[in-house]
């Protein structure tokens, strides 16, 4: 199967789900995850109308990105402090920032760096951060007090990785938003959902649902 006829099909899973839930599809993005991907790969995606390009390893993203200048790269992988700085060069955005000291690390730098990135939580309702990370619902005022509400990155939403075991994990994804935007008094997003669940993903309410293998094919070894 060739790159367009996997992207064709997945508009095609996109378009009836949102048929299905009532939604426009135009308001879910659908991002490729570029990881092991070759930069030639990400060009014929780039050809078919795709500009963002989602990577998980910082050293691997900002080597495409100082490739691809005209392509905007976000970060999805856990973000040590001391790749901060790196990251905020490389990428258009940080999806997965998950505590309260990275948001301060991010802050100085966003501002020693003059940049502006948009940011988004990585949340974590079902005690999974050990092994992907996040945030739990718990220690979410501390880190929204720590972004402090800085315009240099500022809040798009929220990022989530649901474990497959828990069949009522975006719909509490989808109440904390709620709850979120109802403090804060504005938008968010939500990013949940990937090829084996983007149905039930956009059901919830998903805006972002990020494709891997499903998009790209079999990852280079």
């Amino acid at each position: 199967m060739t790159l367009a006829e996997r992207i064709e099909g997945l508009r095609a899973r996109i378009a009836r789900a949102c048929s299905a839930a009532g939604r426009d599809p135009q308001a879910v993005e659908l991002l490729p995850v570029s990881k092991k991907q070759p930069l030639a790969l990400i060009r014929e995606a780039a050809d078919l109308g795709f500009t963002r390009f989602g990577e998980n390893y910082v050293q691997e993203g900002a080597v495409k990105a100082e490739a691809a200048p005209d392509l905007d790269f976000v970060l999805l992988g856990p973000l040590q402090r001391n790749k901060a700085k790196p990251a905020l060069l490389a990428f258009r955005e940080i999806l997965s920032l998950d505590r309260p000291e990275l948001a301060e690390r991010l802050r100085r730098l966003a501002e020693e760096l003059d940049v502006v990135r948009p940011v988004w939580i990585q949340v974590d309702l079902w005690g999974e951060a050990t092994k992907l990370g996040g945030c739990a619902e718990a220690d979410l005022p501390s880190l929204l007090d720590a972004l402090g509400g800085d315009p240099r990155l500022p809040l798009q939403g929220l990022l989530a990785i649901p474990p497959p075991d828990v069949p009522a994990a975006f719909a509490q994804l989808a109440a904390l938003r709620e709850r979120l935007q109802q403090g804060l008094g504005r938008p968010l997003r939500l990013s949940m959902g990937m090829s084996a669940d983007l149905e039930a993903a956009i059901a919830a309410g998903s805006d972002q649902i990020r494709i891997g293998t499903a998009f790209f094919g079999e990852r280079v070894r």
